[in-house]
């Protein structure tokens, strides 16, 4: 079992960054793969960005490319997400996800991933 815990959302003007962390704990499986989505209220829930097991490859959702950074540490426990020049329509929910990695396009899909965090609230105000 996968344990993940998100932390650093928060409210902030449009332009503004956060960072959110997800630190992940239990057994895994490798190689795999960690994701970020985000849901809005009424939306479904949409891919962000991921980063493989190794940290080389990254991928984004086309909305957030150039704004957001996926990044994780060295010991592989904890996984970030830059979030700068945030927008009004970037307000939702975070989640963090692990899966393993099949394929480049899979891994954007929410059906990848075996195991999710509880969300954190990202609310960005114009």
């Amino acid at each position: 079992q996968v344990r993940l815990v998100e932390s650093g959302g928060g409210s902030v003007q449009a332009g503004g960054s956060l960072r959110l962390s997800c630190a992940a704990s239990g057994r895994t499986f490798n190689p795999y793969v960690m994701g970020w989505f985000r849901q809005a209220p009424g939306e479904e829930r949409e891919f962000v960005a991921a980063i493989s097991w190794t940290g080389v490859s990254r991928y984004y959702a086309d909305h957030v490319k150039g704004r957001f950074t996926i990044s994780r540490d060295s010991a592989k426990t904890t996984v970030f997400l830059q979030m700068s020049n945030l927008k009004p329509e970037d307000t939702a929910v975070y989640y963090c996800a692990a899966g393993p990695h099949t394929d480049d396009e899979a891994l954007k899909s929410k059906n990848n991933y075996n195991f999710w965090g509880q969300g954190t609230q990202v609310t960005v105000s114009s």
